[in-house]
């Protein structure tokens, strides 16, 4: 897990207006979404969410949408409006009901209790949440490097090797400069993926997709203050590789749950300094 500082600006965009004294909610923005032509009625664009067979448009919002909160094109703490997705995205409101739904059940969007669906927004960026949001992770990859130590020494041998070359290209970006963000992460996200895929079942391995893009949401969101010190995550992977190699299972679940916890405490020291998102 990438390594996080506590000392740089940090650029990431306000998605809110003042109305006085208070903060009004944010209009949906789909940056990637061109204005739609008008269309005569009952007819579909090619391409387009509403041109796609009716079962299938569920998860196609729900794909769309996750991406948008993952990428931080719906800040957190935006309102989200359904009949506004719906007219965005050019489908009927049921499809949009059943991916928010979806959502919230994931924990991306949350709403008062007692509130309408209505009324719910883009969950936010907390001190606390990253700490519980990351001990899953790091449990869930746990189970996969604990898993992975277990399997023949042939296989675990080819494995190391490809978690080294991934760790030695995480360390190169780290060394770059400026730091080279995106290849820090691309190179940590595969490091860990590698490690799920190679030692978990399907039903692990939903619950892992399930839940990583709402850790992805942070680092995103306080990219601008990913820097400095990666050695000591180069490190931490190296532990679990180790591990992982010599066929000790329960120390490569522990170095992974270290690397996470570590991890979180990095990530709540930059939210501390740079402030959470969506929590007013």
């Amino acid at each position: 897990m990438l390594f996080v500082s506590n000392c740089a600006e940090d650029t990431v965009a306000a998605r809110v207006r003042k109305v006085g004294d208070a903060e009004a909610p944010v209009r949906l923005y789909f940056p990637f979404m061109p204005a739609r032509p008008r269309r005569k009625p009952g007819t579909r664009t090619s391409g387009s969410l509403a041109s796609a067979p009716h079962g299938s448009r569920p998860d196609q919002v729900y794909a769309r949408l996750r991406d948008l909160i993952v990428q931080g094109s719906l800040a957190p703490g935006s309102r989200i409006v359904e009949t506004e997705i719906a007219s965005r995205l050019g489908v009927s409101r049921t499809p949009v009901r059943e991916a928010l739904q979806r959502l919230q059940q994931e924990g991306f969007v949350m709403g008062a209790p007692g509130a309408q669906q209505s009324r719910l927004t883009v969950a936010p960026l907390t001190q606390d949440d990253v700490h519980e949001l990351l001990d899953v992770v790091g449990a869930l990859e746990g189970v996969g490097a604990r898993r992975s130590a277990l399997v023949d020494a042939a296989e675990r041998r080819a494995l190391a090797k490809e978690l080294r070359a991934l760790n030695q290209e995480f360390a190169r970006a780290g060394r770059s400069v400026p730091v080279d963000h995106g290849r820090l992460y691309d190179a940590d996200e595969r490091l860990h993926r590698r490690i799920v895929q190679a030692g978990v079942g399907p039903r692990l391995l939903a619950l892992h997709d399930a839940v990583k893009p709402q850790a992805e949401r942070y680092i995103r969101m306080y990219i601008s203050m990913l820097t400095g010190d990666i050695k000591s995550s180069a490190d931490e992977h190296d532990a679990i590789i180790d591990a992982i190699e010599e066929g000790r299972a329960a120390d490569a679940q522990r170095a992974v749950e270290v690397n996470w916890g570590h991890a979180a405490e990095r990530l709540s020291k930059v939210i501390e300094v740079a402030g959470e998102r969506g929590s007013w």
